[in-house]
């Protein structure tokens, strides 16, 4: 049988699988580079919404699944993060902003009409994962988060000078997160470091879990960037109807 790692020994192999997060796909190294044509980047927001919408609807399967009360207390307000609460702007809200900024009307980005198939494919999977597998196995999944706070900030430092064009009031969605994620990465690994800790084979299915949502990150870059290859830079009319 196989040792089972010391906690740090564990931690260090989730934060190893960083290696393939989506910062590296070849659509977001363009994005970083300043490479994306406007119609480009406005694909991205468009589809990436569809993501946005779908984190509240995870979390809430999370909930539902979780008997744990203290768990509950503060998985809770990744919800009211995502979706606002009373006057306070959520995640969601900050997206549109996000697709205004780079010269969407609120419109095109809420219908969802431009959301490629790949792209509901692939978070329709990940909220059915939410909903159907035991909550701390959907916790684990949340984990990519650990390296979301460095492609927040780098698009808070690399966007206003590679794209000028964009309204810096748009960056407030990426501002927003590199605080929440902190704190929610938190609380995600304490749990699967606890709970998957019981045998080498539990620390072997979170490492397959975290690379099942590493893989759902890569599949949507995939397929937006499948989506914006057909997007011409003097085509200002693909807006008009669904990109697929």
């Amino acid at each position: 049988m196989d040792k089972i790692w010391t906690r740090a020994e564990f931690e260090e192999k989730l934060r190893e699988k960083g290696k393939g997060y989506h910062i590296y796909h070849p659509f977001h190294v363009m994005m970083y580079e300043g490479k994306l044509t406007k119609e480009q980047l406005q694909c991205w927001v468009l589809n990436r919404f569809y993501y946005q919408i779908g984190i509240p609807q995870k979390d809430a399967a999370i909930l539902s699944n979780c008997p744990d009360v203290e768990v509950r207390k503060q998985w809770i307000v990744r919800i009211t993060d995502h979706d606002g609460v009373d006057d306070a702007v959520g995640g969601i809200e900050a997206w549109i902003k996000l697709g205004e900024a780079v010269g969407l009307a609120r419109e095109d980005v809420t219908s969802l009409k431009h959301v490629s198939p790949g792209v509901r494919f692939a978070v329709d999977a990940y909220i059915n994962f939410a909903k159907q597998r035991p909550w701390q196995e959907s916790v684990c999944s949340s984990l990519t988060e650990l390296f979301a706070p460095h492609i927040h900030q780098q698009r808070i430092s690399s966007w206003p000078e590679v794209y000028p064009w964009i309204n810096e009031s748009g960056l407030s969605y990426f501002k927003k997160r590199l605080t929440e994620a902190r704190r929610d990465v938190e609380q995600g690994l304490s749990v699967t470091l606890d709970y998957f800790s019981q045998s080498r084979a539990m620390q072997e299915r979170a490492l397959d879990i975290l690379q099942f949502k590493l893989n759902v990150l890569w599949v949507i870059a995939d397929s937006i960037m499948l989506a914006s290859s057909n997007i011409k830079v003097e085509d200002r009319d693909y807006l008009r109807q669904p990109i697929f």
